[in-house]
């Protein structure tokens, strides 16, 4: 995309602007028709037997030296082409690439699996991640541009008068984006696993390399345009499999508009599956498993002592009876297999007694789809608690994920990069268009894989299983598994563990179509994940050169060298990330919903106050980051499991109004907002210029000068 660019520095002319539109326009075109072409070849190709894995090289291979391509031919080393593309991004493309920005791992892998695990509840995820975009336009992405800095913590160093803010600025931005960018390098080794066979360990490095060519070639000139090639792939991606579902099921290609009746029948396919008697027998024999666990945890020295003798007696028999190889070496591994000591068995059972529960339930564990709250407002006292815990977890979940969308960093960033403030404006609205288009489907394709899963995978003979199964399971059984526990030989619902991050991905399989969609849709998947981590290392590597060394540290450094060190710090955060990943520290959705919280309690609170109140002021600035942010992260470190395993807290958990701690942020917005206005209002008010370089943004009719 660099011969699309101008390179004259500065604001464009209108009649520049007009015709680099227009070879935007013309080299997307060509684009996405040679990106259609593509698939249609290599589906030509699939039908004369080439090999699957060789299709996935393709798409993986493919993809990624197209977006290096791009990486190559935008490079720069000029600061504002780095930092903030040039600001000459048209609203359009702007409101594509933060489309694809957005459209993380979470949103393209996780949210429709996680609809299709919780039905209602993950509604919450749609209307908070979209309300987001409106709090944007209204609270912040105009008046931020018309600041016009080049980094978020650059914004509250300026706005706050001095370092302290900023340095703030930047531990919360790295915090959220860290977090965020790990769970986008998990999407991305559990993609190139899935694609070329490799250990989701490499997988998570060889897909590092299409992360780190855009960005660190480029900076945010290469970063938008790769992002602007990713939208097209994954949305086209996205929706390929989902029409094809709709019209399979119902001849309507328009799965939005047949959501509705097709959830009807899943729900009379739940009240057929909560009666089944094979179903009724999964959860009796899931209960006695856990049961077992329980029996042993009552004396756990016995128990393994008895288990061991168990196990070593088997061997000694096979051996006496000169048994099959294959028996004798099963026998050898499972002894092999049981812990080692009597704390790693009370942790082992503990853990199959909690695992064997959750499955010891209706429908494998999963919530009505069309329910709204767990438990009845109704019932007894048990089940009125139980319900309105879940509808205020439901009502903290959206203003979390609604605020937090308004405060992330990468986002925010990607209106810096328009010609103008007009057209941040417009830029919000296209992001909405383009968001919009994959989260008014994601809702359709829950219901229609949870359709094709009742009807024809469950009940369905375990030798004549879908090839898919076998092949995610491979890939990571935690991911997807099936076992015969009741030995009828017949698949029942609560006999399959399905993961929520591989719905999508395993779409087009679930619906018969050819391997070269799966192989699409998981091409889908990686632009997802990679162009959100362009973004997130960016804005990593960003608040660290810029408002680190250059603003605190060496003010007068070199362009050059800002930018070099910029692209040092992100190859190493990358390669920090990328390890944190391969640890598979937690599930996807809530790596970024935590970093929704630490957004929204770190920077939202600032920043509208900074934009909207002209007396907030450094101190108050400073201790509101500081608190909301503080009081969201110790919240999650006493609640949630993997946290609290990280730091080592032992104490019983004690949850706050019963909120969970993906929700975490519902308690740092409103400190945040309290201590600003508190300690501003006990400490002296900025000085005058700033207070009129605040009225200024606030008020377009004054002439602030070129924006």
């Amino acid at each position: 995309m660099a011969g699309a660019t101008p390179t004259s520095g500065g604001v464009i002319s209108t009649a520049a602007n007009s015709a680099f539109k227009k070879q935007l326009n013309k080299v997307y075109t060509w684009y996405t028709g040679g990106f259609l072409a593509f698939i249609v070849v290599l589906g030509i190709l699939e039908q004369m037997g080439l090999p699957r894995q060789y299709i996935g090289f393709i798409f993986l291979i493919a993809t990624v030296l197209l977006y290096a391509g791009i990486g190559v031919m935008s490079r720069t080393s000029d600061a504002s082409e780095y930092y903030v593309a040039g600001r000459r991004v048209p609203a359009m493309y702007n409101g594509m690439a933060t489309g694809a920005d957005w459209m993380s791992a979470a949103s393209f892998i996780g949210m429709a699996g996680t609809l299709y695990l919780t039905g209602y509840g993950g509604l919450a995820f749609i209307m908070g991640w979209t309300g987001g975009y409106c709090l944007v336009a209204l609270f912040l992405a105009p008046y931020l541009r018309k600041f016009g800095q080049f980094t978020i913590p650059d914004f509250l160093g300026a706005r706050y008068e001095g370092n302290l803010p900023r340095i703030l600025g930047v531990i919360a931005a790295i915090l959220c984006s860290f977090t965020y960018v790990v769970a986008q390098i998990y999407g991305v080794g559990l993609i190139t696993a899935r694609l070329s066979g490799l250990a989701f360990e490499v997988g998570v490095f060889v897909g590092l390399f299409g992360i780190l060519v855009c960005s660190f070639l480029g900076g945010m000139r290469a970063v938008t345009w790769t992002q602007v090639a990713q939208y097209i792939i994954l949305i086209v991606a996205y929706m390929v499999p989902v029409v094809w579902l709709s019209v399979k099921q119902t001849s309507v290609p328009v799965p939005q508009a047949i959501y509705g009746y097709q959830l009807e029948k899943v729900t009379e396919a739940e009240k057929r599956l909560k009666a089944d008697p094979k179903e009724l027998e999964v959860i009796a024999a899931f209960k006695a498993v856990a049961v077992g666990f329980e029996n042993k945890l009552k004396d756990v020295p016995a128990a393994l002592a008895a288990d061991k003798a168990a196990a070593e007696a088997k061997v000694a028999e096979l051996t006496a009876a000169n048994a099959p190889a294959a028996d004798l070496e099963a026998a050898k591994k499972a002894l092999a297999a049981l812990p080692a000591d009597e704390a790693a068995a009370k942790m082992a059972w503990a853990a199959g007694k909690a695992a064997n529960e959750a499955r010891a339930k209706p429908l494998a564990g999963m919530a009505p789809h069309a329910q709204q709250f767990a438990g009845d407002p109704n019932g007894d006292e048990k089940a009125k608690k139980t319900y309105d815990e879940s509808r205020r977890n439901f009502l903290a979940l959206v203003f979390c994920l609604m605020v937090g969308t308004a405060a992330l960093p990468h986002i925010l960033m990607r209106y810096y990069t328009t010609p103008s403030v007009k057209e941040a404006r417009e830029s919000v609205t296209w992001s909405l268009f383009f968001i919009f288009l994959l989260y008014f489907t994601a809702p359709a394709l829950a219901v229609l894989v949870k359709f094709e899963m009742f009807n024809f995978v469950v009940g369905v003979p375990f030798n004549q299983l879908p090839e898919w199964i076998s092949a995610w399971n491979k890939v990571d059984p935690t991911l997807l598994s099936v076992i015969d526990i009741n030995k009828d030989g017949i698949l029942q619902l609560g006999e399959i563990k399905i993961g929520g991050d591989i719905i999508v991905l395993a779409t087009p399989a679930i619906g018969g179509l050819p391997y070269v969609i799966s192989g699409m849709v998981a091409a889908g998947g990686l632009a997802a994940a990679l162009s959100t981590a362009d973004g997130l290392l960016l804005t990593i590597a960003n608040a660290l050169s810029h408002d680190v060394y250059y603003k605190m540290i060496d003010p007068n450094a070199s362009t050059a060298r800002r930018v070099t060190i910029s692209k040092v710090l992100l190859l190493v955060v990358a390669l920090a990330a990328a390890y944190v990943a391969s640890q598979k520290p937690a599930d996807i959705l809530f790596l970024v919903s935590a970093a929704f919280s630490f957004a929204a309690a770190a920077f939202f609170p600032a920043l509208v106050l900074g934009v909207f109140w002209k007396r907030a002021n450094k101190w108050g600035a400073s201790l509101g980051i500081a608190s909301g942010l503080g009081i969201t992260f110790y919240y999650m470190v006493t609640t949630q499991p993997w946290l609290r395993g990280v730091f080592g807290v032992t104490s019983p958990i004690e949850l706050w109004w019963g909120i969970l701690p993906i929700s975490a942020g519902l308690f740092g917005v409103p400190l945040g907002f309290a201590v600003i206005i508190i300690v501003s209002l006990l400490t002296p008010a900025p000085s005058k210029d700033t207070q009129e370089l605040v009225e200024h943004v606030r008020y377009p009719d004054l002439n602030l000068g070129k924006a």
